[in-house]
């Protein structure tokens, strides 16, 4: 065995759990089964899939805010159905933007006064929080949801397909093609210019958004039937994919995205088990977080030169459903701490830090780059325009900000196309066959005929114009059975329309209904001390 010891800053680094009273509790956490991370944090809140019968919903509460949460608290109502995905603006810690299986999308901004007001007790009245906007653009469900890196105001949605929608003018600007299956996952690089998703259809594909609807590149990824996620690795030309093999292997491999048809670059297997991996990447430190849905461990790796090596792993007897990483620039640097996960673990989210054990109390530099700011470096007019610039970055000891500057496009080798078939060669012409000639009869000459003396024309009398009307063209036959079935067709789209809006109301007033008796059952518990 080799004597020699890799050096790296963070070979020692552990996970440490909050206290109890720390901890977020007495959350419904959404029993969907639907592959999400149930969780998402800004540099203020969190928020969590709720399991509501009223209608989908999720729970937001401040970080600060720690303890049992209160049984009549606020929720956000967005969507008739359970929400699947949430995602913080990474410009503005109070915007959210929500998906779920209804196939809409809907952004919230959240009231922090009636939060804190829910937490305090101080009223009795519980109003639910209201999205700002909704968006139905797809047909089916709406699995994840996705913020723009550097452009404020501009959303990823993934379904079938994946749209990009400009918040600001509340509609979709860029459309992808559909894929075969349902998208997994979704991750946009470092600089917003692409963006990468996997599918169940054991794909990887990376796409332009502004330049074609079409996949740039398509590779065959992991094999196996489970879910699969990617996570683009910073400002590295890597992307990082997780999921099985035929034998349900948990995989991970890394990619070259610039040549994704040539396969991973790197393929490392985990361990045989059933739950997902979820892929965390810690950009300013290179380190990979690996934590698998039903497992109660946290494995790290560091990356370098293309490789992968295993650091060590934060272990627990409580199994996690999902989890999400709070923004760096919120990290806790007098204590070290390289990154704090949010994991849900039965009706409670738990806070875990990541620290690096250091003696010195000073700021530790080495292990603190310039992290991802809360300024966006370009408008969503600008980014649909097509300029594309490098993220602002803030120094986490001074607080000072770098300045943005524009980025060239990046050449991406595209799947290579199936040969096409050779043209059959054609078949010979038929040799024509010879016609005998038969000469035709010599015909005699006409005999002249002498010239009459032309008599004068006479003028004909001048008649009158009669206005001609025009004609109808006869229809053809069957003409007016089709306009019938035309008109008929019309009136049964209208009816089922009118229907549709009649049913829409009615789900929207049975979840109100609900909604309120959940209210009202839980101030007789409150009462009653239950």
């Amino acid at each position: 065995m080799s004597r020699f010891v890799r050096p790296s800053s963070y070979r020692h680094v552990f996970g440490q759990p909050a206290k109890k009273e720390k901890v977020y509790d007495n959350i419904k956490i959404s029993a969907s089964a639907w592959d999400t991370n149930l969780v998402s944090a800004s540099a203020k809140y969190i928020a969590v899939n709720y399991q509501s019968s009223g209608g989908g919903a999720f729970l937001v509460t401040p970080l600060d805010q720690t303890g049992k949460v209160p049984d009549l608290f606020p929720l956000c109502r967005a969507h008739t159905a359970p929400v699947l995905d949430t995602a913080w603006s990474p410009f503005d810690d109070d915007l959210i933007a929500s998906a779920g299986e209804d196939g809409r999308v809907a952004i919230t901004r959240i009231d922090d006064s009636s939060i804190r007001a829910a937490w305090s007790g101080d009223t009795a009245d519980v109003k639910d929080l209201e999205p700002l906007a909704k968006f139905a653009g797809h047909g089916r469900k709406a699995g994840h949801v996705l913020w723009h890196p550097t452009a404020d105001g501009v959303l990823a949605s993934a379904s079938t397909e994946v749209k990009i929608w400009d918040v600001g003018a509340q509609k979709a600007v860029f459309t992808s093609e559909v894929h075969s299956d349902m998208v997994q996952s979704i991750d946009w690089d470092h600089v917003g210019s692409v963006y990468a998703t996997t599918c169940k259809d054991k794909k990887l594909r990376l796409f332009d958004p502004r330049s074609n609807s079409s996949a740039v590149t398509v590779a065959d990824s992991h094999t196996g039937v489970k879910g699969s996620r990617v996570a683009w690795m910073g400002s590295l030309d890597r992307i990082v994919t997780t999921g099985f093999s035929r034998t349900s292997e948990r995989q991970v491999f890394v990619w070259d995205s610039r040549e994704l048809t040539k396969g991973p670059i790197k393929t490392l297997t985990i361990d045989q088990s059933s739950g997902t991996l979820m892929p965390f990447w810690n950009a300013g430190n290179n380190i990979l977080f690996l934590a698998g849905k039903g497992d109660g461990n946290v494995r790290y790796y560091e990356y370098e030169n293309d490789d992968l090596f295993y650091l060590t792993e934060y272990s627990s007897p409580q199994p996690q459903r999902g989890m999400s990483f709070l923004p760096a620039r919120s990290l806790n640097v007098s204590e070290c701490e390289i990154a704090r996960a949010f994991k849900c673990v039965g009706s409670m989210v738990e806070p875990i830090s990541f620290i690096v054990p250091r003696k010195s109390d000073a700021f530790q530099s080495d292990i603190y780059p310039p992290a991802l700011s809360d300024k966006a470096a370009l408008t969503a007019e600008q980014w649909i325009g097509g300029k594309t610039a490098q993220p602002i970055l803030v120094d986490l000891e001074s607080g000072s900000h770098s300045a943005s500057s524009p980025v060239a496009a990046k050449a991406y080798t595209p799947a290579t196309p199936a040969p096409a078939p050779a043209p059959a060669a054609p078949s010979p012409a038929p040799t024509p066959v010879a016609t005998p000639t038969v000469s035709a009869p010599k015909s005699e000459p006409e005999p002249v005929a002498p010239k009459a003396v032309e008599s004068p024309t006479p003028t004909p009398a001048p008649v009158a114009e009669v206005p001609i009307a025009p004609s109808t063209p006869t229809p053809p036959p069957g003409a007016a059975a089709a306009n019938g079935n035309t008109t008929k067709l019309e009136e049964e789209i209208a009816a089922l329309k009118k229907e549709n809006e009649k049913l829409k109301d009615d789900v929207a007033e049975r979840d109100t209904l609900i909604r309120e008796l959940e209210i009202r059952l839980e101030k007789v518990k409150s009462a009653m001390g239950f």
